[in-house]
């Protein structure tokens, strides 16, 4: 089995490998502390110090703060519980007219805007472009990924995490608590 060092690594993670090394590293098995070594990385370019539990994207981190295991960006700012979609909490753009699509489409590309509308979800603490979604009008957000961590460390990193939760959607649970006042 391959061992890889922290500085090939971050050069892998940093796109400055050449592809031909990508390829080398992507087909050979990989080094049982893999996951290990990646997070490493990554928790030492963050500012805050709760420990990621899991990277969700390049800005977006399940981490733990106390008991809780919540989404966070890299800039620290937090959206909340990690099994309630984080896209309730960011910056909404909608693009939805015919004006605002041929923004980003060209053309006979351009999706029909009584159809579709474009979503950019942006970090409210720092302004990164966290995700954008083109869905059916009405669509709820989509919960890309729900991971059940409790297993993830346990079976298949061997080193049980404390205080194991359910791993189940709470975005509904969520939203029941908002309270929409009539004008």
């Amino acid at each position: 089995m391959s061992q890889y060092d922290i500085s090939e690594l971050e050069r892998l993670i940093d796109g400055e490998l050449p592809w031909a090394r990508v390829q080398e590293i992507m087909k050979d098995a990989k080094d049982a502390d893999r996951f290990e070594k990646w997070v490493a990385i990554l928790q030492a370019r963050v500012p805050w110090k709760e420990p990621i539990l899991l990277p969700l994207t390049t800005a977006l981190f399940i981490v733990r703060k106390g008991r809780q295991r919540i989404v966070k960006c890299r800039c620290g700012h937090e959206f909340g519980d990690y099994r309630v979609n984080w896209k309730l909490a960011a910056l909404i753009h909608v693009r939805e007219t015919e004006g605002q699509l041929a923004e980003v489409y060209r053309g006979t590309e351009q999706p029909d805007p009584t159809w579709i509308q474009i979503r950019e979800y942006t970090c409210p603490g720092c302004g990164t472009q966290l995700e954008v979604e083109a869905v059916p009008r009405g669509c709820p957000p989509d919960f890309e990924l729900l991971p059940d961590l409790d297993t993830f460390y346990r079976a298949w990193l061997g080193r049980p995490l404390p205080d194991a939760v359910a791993c189940e959607d709470k975005t509904l649970e969520a939203m029941r608590r908002w309270r929409i006042e009539p004008r």
